[in-house]
């Protein structure tokens, strides 16, 4: 069924402004079972994915390196701030050692299909710390022709040595945070940036050889306008990145305490931060930017924007990635791995996550093995995710029931068309994309929280 768009945009808003999930996995970690996940259990699913899927697609690493210099009071990511950077050896001691307790369950040689680093600053680490972690890492694996190898990185602690260092061990992709050019927002989150270094960033990146970089954009932001958007938005389009990132605010106080260094007085009113976006999307389509999936855009011959269009977009704990591998080894504090029937996240603190592997363990936290209905729900949530859209079969149908009934009420909203065993994200559905998705979120339903727990869909 499609309904007609009756419903105000406002009244969208206020109806649908609401905690929901980020979908970069399925079930969300919040609701992972109780149960405990053995380290044996673990790495029963590890063995299992790596001798299905090695040869055939390879396997993806992501390395968390969590330090930064200075806390950007925005982030609700796990990371660890201090200007001692005799932090770095044990740590990138502690993460080849996480990675030989993996090669030891590996009967061949593991085939690398995708390598990303993630914070934190990985350029808070030195380009010697860089070279020695990676060359490490990569002489035990066998690095596919097509490999895709992606750092994030923050202008103020990037130096060219790191970027020739990560370049000449295969590295072709960047992505640069930048969030906001204003510098009245850029005081609230404590992030001092200016257009020259990051400038000189994509410069030297660009020289030495790097194909694709994104750039990271939020909107929703402390004292954020839609001036300030304007302006983020043309000096970004002045540098010309490949794709950007332009992500909505999650401001989650109970989470990360530095949000509370502003109110949410400070903060765009609902449907003035869904106002920035719509601006920003307008600017961006107009400079040559197409939309992909939530929150993310990329120019017509960029890998992401060629995946989308192909139905080949895959989204993991890493994002939007223009390829699928099974089986994804999350290395370092707090990171989370996932073989396709399980996920496993590590301890989060570095002095213990450190510890647990001096003795030669696993640093495991907590996982969760995947039901049948978990691997059914997970599977349409991420087709809706990167391709606005997902077909079922009538058994499949046994699992969900009641989401067929929460999707007709945003049908009748005039957000998506509801056929028999098929839904297709309509225009006016996509900012509610997070909301439609939570229609197949059985788990987060059947615990209804009643404490917040993600940050608002718009």
């Amino acid at each position: 069924m499609q309904a007609t768009l009756t419903a105000t945009p406002a009244q969208l808003l206020a109806k649908y402004d609401v905690p929901s999930p980020r979908y970069t996995s399925y079930p969300t970690v919040p609701f992972w079972d109780e149960a405990p996940l053995t380290k044996a259990r673990w790495m029963e699913h590890v063995k299992q994915a790596f001798r299905k899927t090695n040869r055939s697609e390879g396997i993806s690493l992501y390395l968390h390196l969590p330090f930064c210099e200075q806390l950007c009071t925005y982030c609700g990511c796990n990371k660890r701030i201090t200007k001692n950077h005799a932090v770095e050896t044990p740590y990138v001691q502690a993460l080849l050692q996480e990675w030989e307790q993996y090669l030891a369950a590996f009967d061949e040689k593991p085939r690398l299909a995708e390598l990303h680093l993630g914070g934190g600053t990985p350029t808070f680490f030195s380009a010697q710390n860089l070279e020695l972690l990676l060359t490490k890492l990569l002489e035990k694996a066998e690095v596919l022709p097509d490999a895709a190898f992606s750092v994030e990185v923050h202008p103020n602690a990037t130096q060219a040595d790191q970027l020739q260092v990560l370049y000449k061990l295969g590295f072709r992709r960047l992505s640069v945070g930048i969030q906001d050019f204003d510098p009245r927002v850029q005081l609230a989150i404590n992030r001092i940036q200016t257009f020259e270094q990051t400038k000189y960033v994509f410069g030297v990146a660009r020289s030495i050889g790097y194909k694709s970089i994104n750039a990271d954009v939020i909107y929703g932001l402390p004292h954020q306008t839609a001036d300030c958007v304007r302006h983020t938005i043309a000096r970004v389009n002045e540098l010309r990145p490949e794709r950007i990132a332009f992500y909505s605010y999650a401001h989650v106080p109970w989470k990360s305490k530095a949000q509370r260094r502003y109110s949410e007085a400070d903060l765009p009113a609902p449907a003035a931060k869904r106002a920035l976006y719509e601006l920003g999307k307008e600017l961006l389509q107009q400079a040559g930017y197409n939309e992909i999936g939530l929150d993310h855009f990329a120019l017509p011959a960029d890998e992401l924007c060629l995946a989308a269009q192909h139905g080949t977009l895959h989204r993991n704990f890493m994002g939007y990635t223009p390829r699928q591998t099974t089986l994804l080894i999350g290395l370092g504090a707090s990171s989370i791995s996932d073989t396709g029937t399980a996920f496993m996240q590590n301890l989060k603190e570095v002095e213990a996550y450190e510890a647990q592997v001096a003795t030669g363990q696993l640093p495991l936290l907590k996982g969760h093995e995947l039901t049948q209905q978990d691997l059914i729900l997970r599977k349409h949530i991420l087709n809706l995710m990167c391709r606005l859209g997902t077909r079922w079969t009538d058994e499949e149908e046994v699992y969900f029931p009641e989401t067929l009934d929460r999707l007709y009420f945003l049908a009748e909203d005039g957000l998506l068309c509801l056929h028999p065993n098929h839904l297709q994200v309509l225009e006016a559905g996509r900012p509610f994309l997070r909301n439609i998705a939570m229609c197949f979120d059985a788990r987060l339903w059947q615990a209804n929280p009643s404490a917040p727990v993600f940050s608002r869909s718009i």
